[in-house]
């Protein structure tokens, strides 16, 4: 009988020396990854970063106005050097009841081999606008629209910032 006591002892004491082990180097994993992620973007004070956060790298800013064909809604990228917007992954999410234009560009993409999506047009210059009309389908007006504008950057040293979305709203008016 004192022989299982001890072997469970012996058990137990494994058991814990285990699991503090497992905890510690879970801890030691844990820190180390978000030491590389402050590497990475700059939150560590005492290190320069490797890559900027999405908000230093990308500027983008909406405006809409009213035209004779509907409303203008213009989205405007201010890209740091050496980042890039996917042309293809713009998009623009609106309620029912609206349509919109194809989007047209201030600028002519170039073609990358980006290491996620293979050779896709991109966005690289300092400043691109794209643009697109919106007008009501159903014959009335409709304010505050709520619209979503999503959009993807990646820097040319190798990260790609996950898929951006910025909610805004306009007036839209009716289809003539």
């Amino acid at each position: 009988m004192s022989f299982n006591l001890s072997k469970k002892s012996h058990v137990v004491k494994s058991a814990l020396t285990s699991a503090v082990l497992v905890a510690t180097m879970g801890a030691t994993t844990m820190t180390a990854q978000a030491a590389g992620l402050s590497d990475l973007f700059g939150n560590n004070k005492s290190s320069s970063s490797k890559f900027l956060s999405v908000d230093k790298a990308f500027g983008v800013v909406d405006t809409a106005k009213t035209t004779s064909k509907g409303t203008q809604l213009a989205i405007k990228f201010k890209i740091t050097p050496g980042h890039y917007v996917y042309k293809d992954r713009l998009t623009l999410t609106f309620p029912k009841g609206v349509r919109a234009t194809p989007f047209t560009f201030s600028q002519s993409p170039v073609s990358v081999n980006d290491p996620t999506f293979g050779r896709v047009p991109v966005f690289d210059q300092a400043t691109m606008i794209a643009t697109t009309t919106l007008t009501s389908t159903n014959g009335k007006p409709l304010k505050n629209a709520d619209l979503v504008i999503g959009w993807q950057g990646c820097a040319k040293a190798g990260l790609c910032y996950p898929p951006e979305k910025i909610k805004t709203s306009v007036n839209i008016l009716a289809a003539k």
